[in-house]
């Protein structure tokens, strides 16, 4: 029987068993480009930065990527890129092999072993857009897409890293939290770092000598900007009076903090690398995307009080962090009473994790009818999305 608050939009391809499956309907989205032109890469005639040096390319694959494994497939390409970057710090930067094994340690904790949806769907939007424009992805085609996906999953997994510390989060995919590890603590800050920096030692590696490359560093860097500004909207929070908890600035944060770098990056770099060069398709792009991405984040609000953590893959710590989530904005305000703000005003962001006060907040929601309005959002995120069709199709986007 679906849980409540499990459905996702109808028509948008996806399985009602994980709350990831929205991104599924991305390739369906963004499979063709109709005024795109192809534009093959190119040799930077910059050549190598004389100030850095280490040229270090990847320009062939001794990976066969089976498209008909996909997860195997992308899992391969992350496995070589690891094993490149190690090899690279003894050689590159004088690193004694215990610290190497550190960073093995911190990379192979932090970057595999969740479902890699931003990944591959960089992958998959890559292969349909080019077969849209009448060409068949060779296999080093799919493992560039594949590079750029595990680009993003290294960004996600510093994102995570980091907010996992400052939330006082306890567990990260059914695992404690790496710096929640005896021997890490604080160290967890150099090794979020490090982790964003691969991002960009896997971009020059790999795209460095291509004309595209300052575009996907420019991208890159843009949307770990925005993702920034939406963390920084999240954690401020510990310092904003309930009041100011609003609906309003809840869609700010999940725009920022998880839309940008989870739904638009991953097709972005795909329509990048693919040759797509017109503003107009990355708009209408964008602003579809970013409407998945916001729904996407209440439905995770959602799971963070209702779902177990074996289901969740964390435990929900939104009530005891005093976060604005879509449904503490909901209970305080639009669909709040005097006494629902009372109990909130005691107890929320003043609790722990597991006590009669976070189960009473909860009871709240309950009786406040959240999750019936939850199940509303979706009905009315889904026609939403629906009204988009034209316009999609208008820029030549098939729906």
């Amino acid at each position: 029987m679906r849980r409540r608050g499990r459905k996702l939009a109808r028509g948008w391809g996806a399985s009602n068993t994980t709350r990831g499956a929205v991104l599924d309907r991305l390739r369906k989205v963004f499979s063709s480009q109709k005024e795109s032109v192809p534009i093959e890469p190119s040799t930077n005639t910059l050549g190598v930065n004389p100030a850095t040096g280490k040229p270090a390319f990847t320009t062939e694959y001794a990976i066969t990527y089976d498209l008909s494994d996909p997860k195997g497939s992308f899992k391969k390409i992350g496995r070589m890129l690891l094993d490149e970057m190690i090899s690279e710090l003894p050689s590159f930067y004088e690193m004694p092999q215990k610290e190497v094994d550190w960073v093995t340690k911190s990379l192979e904790y932090n970057t595999q072993g969740g479902k890699m949806n931003r990944g591959l769907i960089t992958v998959k939007a890559g292969v349909q857009i080019m077969k849209y424009q009448g060409r068949t992805p060779t296999n080093s085609d799919l493992c560039r897409f594949a590079v750029l996906g595990w680009a993003v999953e290294f960004l996600q997994a510093c994102m995570l890293m980091a907010d996992d510390m400052m939330d006082g989060s306890l567990t990260r995919r059914g695992n404690p939290c790496w710096y929640k590890l005896p021997d890490v603590g604080l160290l967890n800050t150099n090794d979020f770092l490090m982790v964003e920096m691969f991002v960009y030692k896997v971009l020059k590696r790999h795209f460095g000598q291509d004309e595209c490359y300052p575009w996907l560093l420019e991208l890159f860097l843009e949307t770990t900007f925005q993702t920034e500004v939406g963390q920084l909207l999240d954690s401020i929070c510990a310092n904003c009076t309930l009041e100011e908890l609003t609906t309003e600035r809840w869609t700010l944060i999940v725009k920022y903090k998880t839309a940008f770098y989870s739904f638009y990056l991953p097709v972005a770099l795909a329509m990048m690398t693919a040759g797509v060069r017109e503003r107009k398709a990355y708009d209408t792009a964008k602003e579809v995307l970013l409407m998945m991405g916001v729904y996407f984040q209440a439905q995770d609000d959602y799971l963070d009080a209702f779902a177990n953590p074996e289901q969740l893959g964390k435990v929900g710590t939104d009530i005891a962090d005093k976060k604005c989530s879509w449904l503490f904005a909901h209970a305080y305000h639009e669909h709040g009473t005097d006494e629902a703000r009372a109990l909130l005003d005691t107890s929320y962001g003043k609790c722990e994790v597991g006590t009669p006060e976070e189960e009473s907040i909860k009871e709240l929601y309950r009786k406040l009818e959240l999750p019936e309005l939850f199940q509303k959002y979706e009905d009315e995120t889904e026609h939403k999305l629906q009204d988009f069709k034209n316009q999609v199709e208008k820029v030549g986007l098939p729906w």
